[in-house]
């Protein structure tokens, strides 16, 4: 008779809020039943607001309790940091917080997670790109675990038609850490009853993956370039700078036409030749890799028309129905919740137009911002919509169209006035391009925080030399990310001598208070006299 083991196997699966934890622990307990091993499994509820996941702990003594006689394993109830043994994730950030509590060890732990990302509050709170990289978290993962298998779950998930927790599986079950063989995890499958066959599939996905059987297609491999030109883009670009040229090309053509994505290559092949010229080619054309994502994500700004265009596509509500989970034969209603105001009516008229607009409305004080309620799985929410997006071919002419380019151009000659004195203070001019983002208040704030930077640091009117306004450059705009009300940012200005404007002014509306009629008192216009 062979020696028992010295310890159960133990797993901490840690999972969001619906995708399918519970239903996870219980097919591995049940396995594990179907074996005659004693197992145990508890689990601990998850922070709302995507703030932590809920977490289940199992631990699996792998032997039948027919060979145990009397003998009993004692089981804990919660995990301990450096003896799990299978450590399951099903987002990256996830994973991340496991390796940061202790619960990944190169000498035991086989780690097992999604890489796709959910992103948390605190990332989507950042004025800036708050989001964690994904990367160093993986680079951790394969220093830190003794085994890793990571790859897109969510993807196999949607492929298959189910929740990532199949997927999981799948992956654990190929990882060669479980004492469960593969009929055995499938048969469980099957007899929960519920979604049977999108869950086998899932399985299989997962298996293939973790044991080999499957390569994960390149980022390469995946995109869908339609009809863009990056042909052009690989014989004029550097090989650092390709890969985002021809995202920015793709996305430039889809946001308006060839015309206007050849302008965007136009734009970048000039940074680019400027960089070279001025020996950025040693330090991987940073400058042009930074210009070319920003000027990309600036010039497909979101306008009225890019909303309507977007939340019309087939592409979309497939999407929807995937995340879903509709069956063909299920009708699902998509209503979208919109408050255009003066400024986004403005934006898409003519620009004498949306001028007069925007005065008349200034000069009455009025905004306009009236929530719609729009279903655009209705004809008429749908056609509505459409008529928006066929307004893409006046965008040239419109508004904000002018204001955007115009202020691009004045940030692109910037970047080349700044390069022959140095490629730091160039790269420096060329992040602005991150305060540019969102739409209504978030857009303005941010092109105002640009425009302020502009005007007091980019132009040379203060005596610095190039580090110093380099270095300036750089804490008023992380000041600027930091703080929504641009106050940090007046404070980095004032530091290097710039004088602060004041606070900004906060409009207050004041609401009549409705009069409650007393018992017994006559009725307005009924012969009462006014009170004072």
């Amino acid at each position: 008779m062979s020696p028992l083991p010295e310890r159960p196997l133990t797993v901490l699966i840690a999972a969001l809020g619906g995708e399918g934890g519970g239903v996870l622990a219980d097919w591995l307990v049940a396995a594990a039943t179907r074996l005659h091993f004693p197992v145990q499994s508890t689990s601990i509820p998850g922070v709302a607001q995507r703030t932590g996941a809920t977490t289940y702990y199992l631990e699996i003594y792998p032997v039948n309790r027919s060979e145990l006689g009397d003998k009993q394993p004692v089981l804990a109830l919660t995990p301990s940091p450096g003896n799990v043994d299978l450590m399951v994730a099903s987002e990256l950030i996830e994973a991340g917080r496991a390796m940061q509590n202790g619960f990944v060890s190169p000498e035991r732990t086989t780690l097992v997670a999604s890489t796709h990302r959910i992103y948390t509050t605190l990332e989507k709170m950042q004025m800036g790109d708050g989001r964690i990289d994904g990367e160093r978290i993986m680079r951790a993962a394969d220093a830190l675990a003794r085994k890793a298998l990571l790859f897109d779950m969510a993807a196999l998930a949607q492929q298959s038609g189910t929740v990532i927790s199949a997927v999981l599986f799948g992956a654990m079950a190929g990882s060669g850490v479980l004492p469960l063989a593969r009929a055995v995890c499938e048969e469980v499958i099957r007899a929960s009853g519920k979604g049977v066959e999108a869950s086998l599939r899932g399985f299989e996905l997962g298996w293939r993956h973790a044991t080999g059987e499957a390569q994960q297609p390149s980022p390469e491999a995946i995109k869908r370039w339609a009809a863009h030109p990056h042909e052009r883009v690989r014989a004029t670009l550097p090989g650092e700078v390709q890969r985002i040229a021809e995202e920015g090309a793709a996305r430039t053509l889809d946001f308006q036409n060839a015309r206007y994505a050849a302008l965007y290559l136009d734009r970048v092949e000039a940074v680019a030749k400027l960089d070279r010229e001025q020996g950025g080619g040693a330090g991987g054309y940073r400058l042009t890799l930074e210009t070319a994502r920003f000027l990309a994500l600036w010039m497909c700004y979101e306008d009225v028309i890019r909303v309507a265009d977007l939340k019309t596509r087939r592409s979309r509500v497939e999407r929807v129905r995937a995340e879903v989970q509709a069956k063909a034969n299920e009708p699902v209603h998509i209503v979208e919740y919109l408050k255009p105001g003066v400024e986004e009516i403005a934006a898409i008229l003519p620009a004498r137009l949306g001028h007069a607009l925007e005065s008349w409305a200034k000069q009455r004080g009025l905004r306009l911002q009236k929530g719609m309620y729009i279903r655009t799985t209705g004809i008429v929410g749908f056609l509505l919509m459409r008529f928006l997006a066929t307004l893409r071919p006046l965008r040239r002419s419109s508004l904000r169209y002018g204001i955007e380019q115009q202020t691009i151009e004045r940030w692109l000659e910037a970047i080349h006035a700044a390069a022959p004195l140095g490629l730091g203070l160039a790269l420096e001019i060329a992040l602005l391009g991150r305060l540019i983002k969102g739409y209504g208040d978030t857009y303005a704030r941010g092109r105002g925080n640009f425009l302020r930077i502009m005007d007091t640091l980019v132009a040379p009117t203060l005596p610095m030399s190039e580090s110093e306004r380099r270095e300036a450059i750089r804490n008023a705009r992380e000041a600027a990310l930091a703080d929504p009300e641009g106050r940090k940012l007046e404070g980095s200005l004032s530091s290097v001598g710039v004088t602060p404007l004041p606070p900004r002014a906060k409009p207050l509306q004041f609401m009549r208070k409705p009069t409650i009629a007393r018992p017994g008192a006559p009725a307005a216009g009924a012969g009462s006299a006014p009170r004072s």
